[in-house]
């Protein structure tokens, strides 16, 4: 049996940052992700800028996460990838992670940075609409650049996809929003930015058909409905922006199971530990009066987790690590990266 001290469940910016700080605390430490890429979902929105990271210039999201995994690979934890979280129990004094899969983990302590669950797009719920899915029907945006000079139709109104219109700006040819309610949710700047541009904004409205062109190829025009009259567009590609269905599976052994409320997300009791000793959770998974839901309150969590991990496996421990400027263990690499900058 190869017992960890530490096992994260989920790879995105929280458990990845765990990782990275539990190399900090000298914690055996692994990484359990359901996707086959590490950096949950920062992977959907790759191409967006992030203005909100504590300490760094806008920044792409492909170039964080670059930079974020790099981070978390300093120590070497283990990474498990494809492998999917089902039940955790606990026997003696350490856990059994078992993946769907059947595969068993063994682990002093258990960070469960599992985000808002497994995302899938919600999908447009019109018959046949999948076949164009590899053409010119997207749930998401992977290189902004096959839009440059495209015209293109967004159906949402909330952040995400007023975000991406914004980001599409000075590449689409035109581009035009259709939302389903009599007001967008996305947040007034961004908003205010596509009505300066001109964007056509076309609220109560959703998509009720689409149709082909003549190789049946492709979506060439679809048939929108705004309050209860029928119109028919042109445009080169569609993105769906519906939000995601989460999936929060994971189970536990009757007696360990850490408190929820009732927006399934893990109590915290403080420091970010869960009604369970030695199960603990980090990032959007967890509530706590207080909570930020941003980047640096996923960074925070992270070190609040790692911190009560190695107290529970080690009461004697230190509260915290010694900061990085002083911890002993980037004498080397600081002595490295210094040379590299005065050489």
């Amino acid at each position: 049996m190869d017992l960890y001290d530490v096992t994260i469940v989920g790879g995105g910016p929280a458990g990845l940052y765990s990782a990275f700080y539990s190399g900090m605390r000298d914690l055996k430490t692994k990484i359990i992700e359901f996707h086959p890429q590490l950096g949950g979902k920062v992977n959907i929105f790759l191409e967006k800028m992030l203005w909100d990271v504590g300490g760094q210039q806008p920044i792409q999201g492909e170039v964080f996460l670059k930079n974020l995994v790099q981070q978390a690979m300093t120590f070497n934890p283990t990474v498990c990838l494809n492998s999917k979280v089902k039940w955790i129990e606990k026997k003696n004094n350490f856990f059994i992670i078992t993946t769907e899969s059947g595969e068993k983990h063994y682990s002093k302590a258990v960070i469960i940075a599992i985000g808002g669950g497994i995302f899938q797009p919600i999908k447009l719920e019109i018959d046949g609409a999948e076949k164009y899915e590899m053409t010119n029907l997207h749930y998401t945006i992977n290189g902004m650049e096959r839009f440059r000079g495209k015209e293109l139709l967004i159906s949402g109104g909330g952040n995400a996809a007023i975000d991406w219109a914004v980001e599409l700006l000075p590449i689409a040819k035109k581009i035009t929003v259709i939302y389903r309610s009599d007001e967008l949710k996305a947040h007034e700047s961004q908003v205010n930015k596509l009505k300066d541009h001109g964007v056509d904004i076309l609220l109560n409205t959703e998509i009720q058909k689409l149709h082909a062109n003549t190789q049946k190829t492709a979506i060439e025009s679809v048939d929108i409905v705004q309050n209860g009259e029928i119109q028919t567009i042109t445009m080169d590609d569609i993105l769906i922006c519906h939000g995601y269905n989460r999936e929060v599976s994971l189970e536990f052994e009757e007696g360990i199971a850490p408190k929820r409320n009732e927006s399934q997300l893990f109590e915290s009791i403080g420091q970010c530990k869960t009604t369970t000793p030695g199960i603990f959770a980090v990032g959007d998974i967890v509530s706590y009066d207080d909570k930020v839901y941003l980047l640096v309150g996923t960074f925070n969590d992270a070190v609040l987790a790692v911190n009560s991990v190695k107290k529970y496996i080690e009461p004697e421990a230190d509260s915290y690590a010694m900061v990085s400027s002083h911890n002993e263990k980037f004498r080397e690499k600081n002595q490295e990266l210094l040379a590299e900058i005065y050489r």
